[in-house]
């Protein structure tokens, strides 16, 4: 009986082949053709998850629908027979590195300074997102199902975006928008540079003009939003994000990345006032804050590594960082004299990993991120010729979004943030769809 994987020729590991399934294959062709109840409850957990939209419409969280379409997205999978909805399917490197990961945080929380908070985290938390990646990318039927549930990754963004310009229309003093919905301004501006590409490949693949000016006016908002951010850490994102889309985005024309990396060019600089680049123009400054503070991200950093390395095999315990800061760092000693001490965050994902589960939690979450491109990047390579350009459109995306991520968290606390975790999920879905079609590929071929 055939398997799901074509033959290793090139000796590539996310390609192996692997034991003959017990039921063949289903076709290619017509098996996402339309939206089946998962799929619906897994996009309507995407808008909840990532785009936030129970808090940014409250009346909507009367039913706790993340939990509610989560949970009944979970049953269906379980009573789903589908040959190609199979866990085993989706278990390449990346999702095996996040069940390490994921195992890896439960065993650091013998050793967390406050039990209680690495409990409210791991098994509160992070559990259901490891159980809902795994759903998501096992749900997906082919390439129409990970546009779908893109697509609504990318208006969960535009959502939230347009409803944050229309309510916080003030701005602090640095002339940056305050306390949103969830998420903060930095993390907001993350969440945007994973987006912005997204906005590209849907810009291209419109098939109407009326899609394809919604995309336009998409890209429009987040990018105003982007700017009222006021995020440095963001504003890094972009640039590698818009690097990426022009030299690297090769599944699209050129003349389509160059227009629009001009366009959200010309949005930021009609946009962003003098007040938004000086502030930008700080980030190499050695004057800054986060260099010279106490509390800066430098000296945050420095800290977060110490951690690490004085306890470096289980860390401090997920979500104890900021217990590090107030209990464990030379700043505490201040309170015994009445000096007040920040409880900081860590404000860079990877030294926030590596403080609260220690090295190895470190290497297997920089594995996760890094094989994640090796998936999305095997996709590229492997899926030749015309049939599959949507397949290799999609997977150029999902990697830049994954570059505004892998970037964009250096400067912030998004370890466990759900943007990720989606955005892993979808290229895992994509890759085995890849490797189902161009494996009937080879069948064919070999039929002839």
């Amino acid at each position: 009986m055939p398997s799901l994987a074509i033959p290793n020729r090139t000796g590539s590991r996310f390609f192996r082949p692997r034991p003959a399934p017990p039921a063949v294959a289903p076709p290619r062709k017509a098996t996402d053709r339309r939206w089946d109840l998962l799929l619906a409850c897994i996009a309507i957990y995407i808008l909840m998850a990532v785009g936030r939209f129970h808090q940014l419409f409250p009346f909507v969280n009367l039913v706790r629908p993340a939990v509610l379409f989560g949970a009944t997205a979970i049953l269906l999978f379980m009573m789903d027979s589908r040959a190609d909805r199979k866990v085993r399917l989706v278990l390449i490197t990346p999702m095996r590195f996040l069940l390490a990961f994921a195992g890896w945080m439960m065993l650091s929380m013998v050793g967390a300074l406050v039990l209680t908070n690495s409990f409210n985290l791991v098994i509160d938390n992070f559990l259901k997102t490891v159980i809902m990646s795994i759903v998501v990318a096992c749900a997906v039927r082919g390439v129409r199902d990970v546009e779908r549930l893109t697509l609504v990754y990318f208006a969960s963004v535009t959502i939230y975006s347009v409803v944050v310009i229309a309510r916080f229309s003030a701005v602090d003093e640095d002339g940056r928008m305050g306390d949103l919905y969830y998420y903060d301004a930095n993390d907001f501006a993350t969440l945007v540079a994973t987006a912005l590409p997204l906005g590209l490949y849907f810009l291209h693949r419109a098939r109407h003009f009326s899609g394809w000016l919604l995309a336009l006016a998409s890209l429009a908002v987040l990018t105003l939003a982007f700017v009222r951010s006021g995020s440095r850490g963001g504003f890094v994102a972009a640039i590698a994000v818009g690097i990426f889309v022009v030299l690297r985005y090769r599944a699209i024309p050129l003349r389509w990345r160059i227009g629009v990396t001009a366009l959200v060019t010309l949005i930021v600089l009609g946009a962003a006032g003098a007040q938004y680049w000086s502030r930008m123009g700080t980030i190499l400054s050695d004057e800054d804050y986060n260099r010279t503070h106490d509390s800066g991200r430098f000296k945050i950093w420095e800290r977060g590594v110490g951690y690490m390395l004085r306890f470096p095999v289980l860390g401090v315990g997920p979500a104890n960082f900021a217990t590090a800061e107030g209990t464990l760092s030379d700043m505490a000693e201040r309170a015994q004299y009445g000096v007040g001490v920040r409880w900081n965050a860590a404000h860079n994902s990877y030294v926030q990993v590596g403080a609260e589960t220690g090295v190895p939690g470190l290497v297997m979450y920089l594995a996760m991120i890094l094989t994640t491109f090796g998936a999305l990047r095997a996709v590229t390579r492997r899926a030749t010729g015309p049939a599959n350009r949507h397949l290799r459109e999609l997977a150029s995306a999902l990697t830049a979004s994954v570059i505004g991520f892998a970037v964009g968290a250096f400067f912030l606390s998004l370890a466990y943030q759900e943007m990720f975790f989606t955005l892993l999920a979808l290229g895992v879905g994509l890759h085995k769809i890849a490797r189902i079609n161009i494996n009937q590929e080879h069948q064919e071929h070999g039929a002839t």
